[in-house]
């Protein structure tokens, strides 16, 4: 890829990952092959986890012929494509004034990037089911933890007291 014209714009995400990708940055664990910096790959993983993961040029260039009707700035058009709102609530923050400036037409807006925009990628396990193992095994540790101290505490009282010859307990100090 060459450089054209030095700071020519901003960049989408989908623009950066597909320059990482063609820099040769991979999900290959050992990453020791390619000549991209730490701070790249971290780059790179990050958007792997990203809705743009998923977009391709066509998508991307559909979108943006599509959305000029809309008369958006360049940087709502750059977020949207970077973080794909798929309701209202998700583009208001995005796009000045919208309800102002779209009213009826932002739902239409909205309806464009689901049906043009791939989907985000899939979470694999939610955090709150790993912190509720984490919890339930803590749990059973301290428990077992608990009757460990007990024993101790009954054998430092059997220690304490001795049986006399009638079968009765003297404490010794």
């Amino acid at each position: 890829m060459k450089i054209k014209e030095a700071n020519a714009g901003a960049l989408t995400n989908f623009e950066v990952l597909d320059f990482l990708r063609s820099r040769g940055a991979s999900k290959d664990p050992t990453r020791v092959i390619v000549s991209i910096a730490p701070s790249e790959f971290k780059v790179y993983d990050y958007l792997l986890e990203s809705p743009v993961c998923n977009q391709t040029k066509e998508q991307v260039n559909e979108f943006l012929t599509r959305c000029k009707s809309y008369k958006l700035a360049k940087a709502e058009v750059l977020n949207i494509i970077n973080l794909r709102p798929s309701a209202l609530v998700e583009i208001d923050p995005i796009i000045e004034e919208s309800e102002k400036r779209f009213g009826e037409k932002l739902e239409e807006l909205v309806s464009l990037v689901v049906e043009v925009l791939p989907e985000p990628p899939k979470q694999n396990v939610p955090e709150e089911e790993n912190n509720e193992a984490k919890e339930d095994t803590v749990d059973e540790k301290g428990t077992d933890e608990d009757k460990t101290e007990t024993t101790n505490l009954e054998q430092m009282d059997e220690d304490q007291t001795e049986q006399n010859e009638d079968g009765n307990r003297m404490e010794v100090s």
